[in-house]
């Protein structure tokens, strides 16, 4: 099965996200866009994929088309590990984490897509059969930096059905109102994007919110690929403590793994692919630390990060980004009663929204 062709489309959608006042998050999304990477090959068959996106779709689009597409005509489409290292090799001086690799990410997917549909099969049997047929979700909320609506989007979530609640929050005030309007036994995990440039100010972070319930602190420092540092806020010992989605590639991840850095490591498939995330869960088990992977997008990224979890041993939690889209790419992927349903079709085995 040979590669005739490799596409980027952007699907963009409108989205609420429970505050009328502003653009989304700490990213100030406008609009919520997923790059959606399309493989086709000469058996007819087409796959998707999808490379990590927010404000950086048109930059990964761009290095998909004019870099990887002409690279892969007339490539086996079937020996997926072969075609990613000869690829990443082949571009590994336009960078190790960022555009390039995203796209690689998405074109990765997209093959596994392929190999599933050529199977005949759902993608979850190709990655040991699936063990549910629903996995929990969790509700990831967007930053907003105002307690009061902290507080009522988590009361909003716990209404959804939600279980486990996280913040992009940094303010203490706005992690209490979410702790005060979310029941005791939910956990509440927090995401603080790097926020803390030392390890005494992520360190005391940590210290006064250890009595909260914390699932994770995820990224404390600054940079992420600060492992010791990281390390140090783990041995702190005031809350477990999680990182990955910011490296780029398995053996930086492996490298994190390695100096003792988290209790949960949530490598990205859209950032190193369904082929880097198994190699990640490989060392993690070997480890013995918990996989909780990094999936707030919306697209082929969230049904291969679905598929994976649905087959994984250990049920863990899936990320659903708190908002609420206007044309979603996969309505299907909706929770219900804070739960997505594994899909059974061919391939990633949902339909895609035009």
């Amino acid at each position: 099965m040979r590669i005739t062709a490799v596409t980027g489309r952007i699907h963009s959608t409108p989205f609420d996200y429970g505050n009328p006042a502003g653009p989304g998050g700490n990213l100030h999304l406008r609009a919520m866009d997923t790059l959606l990477v399309e493989v086709t090959t000469d058996a007819g068959l087409t796959g998707l994929g999808e490379g990590f996106g927010f404000t950086l779709v048109g930059t990964t689009k761009e290095a998909l088309e004019r870099l990887i597409a002409p690279a892969c005509l007339g490539e086996a489409a079937d020996d997926i590990p072969a075609l990613m290292t000869k690829l990443h090799r082949r571009f590994h001086n336009f960078g190790r984490n960022g555009p390039v690799t995203f796209a690689l990410a998405g074109l990765d997917i997209a093959l596994w897509d392929l190999a599933a549909q050529l199977a005949g099969k759902p993608l979850h049997a190709l990655l040991g059969g699936a063990k549910r047929d629903r996995v929990p979700a969790y509700a990831s909320l967007l930053r907003y930096g105002v307690p009061a609506l902290v507080a009522a989007n988590a009361e909003k979530a716990v209404a959804r059905g939600y279980r486990h609640i996280k913040l992009h929050e940094v303010d203490l005030a706005c992690i209490e109102a979410a702790r005060r309007a979310a029941p005791a036994e939910i956990p509440l995990m927090l995401d603080i994007n790097c926020a803390w440039p030392s390890i005494p100010e992520a360190v005391a972070f940590c210290q006064a919110v250890k009595g909260w319930n914390i699932g994770w602190v995820e990224e404390p420092i600054w940079p992420p690929e600060d492992f010791a540092g990281i390390a140090a806020v783990r041995a702190a010992g005031h809350t477990p403590v999680s990182a990955g989605e910011c490296l780029g590639s398995p053996g930086d991840i492996a490298n994190m793994l390695a100096a003792g850095a988290v209790d949960v490591v949530q490598p990205s498939v859209t950032k190193i692919g369904l082929t880097g995330l198994l190699a990640v869960a490989a060392e993690a088990r070997r480890r013995g630390v918990a996989l909780v992977p990094h999936s707030p997008y919306f697209g082929p990224g969230l049904a291969a990060t679905l598929h994976y979890l649905a087959a994984a041993e250990q049920e863990q939690p899936i990320e659903i980004y708190f908002a609420d889209l206007a044309r979603p790419p996969y309505p299907a992927l909706a929770p219900e009663g804070g739960f997505v349903a594994v899909p059974q079709g061919v391939g990633l085995g949902l339909t895609l929204a035009r």
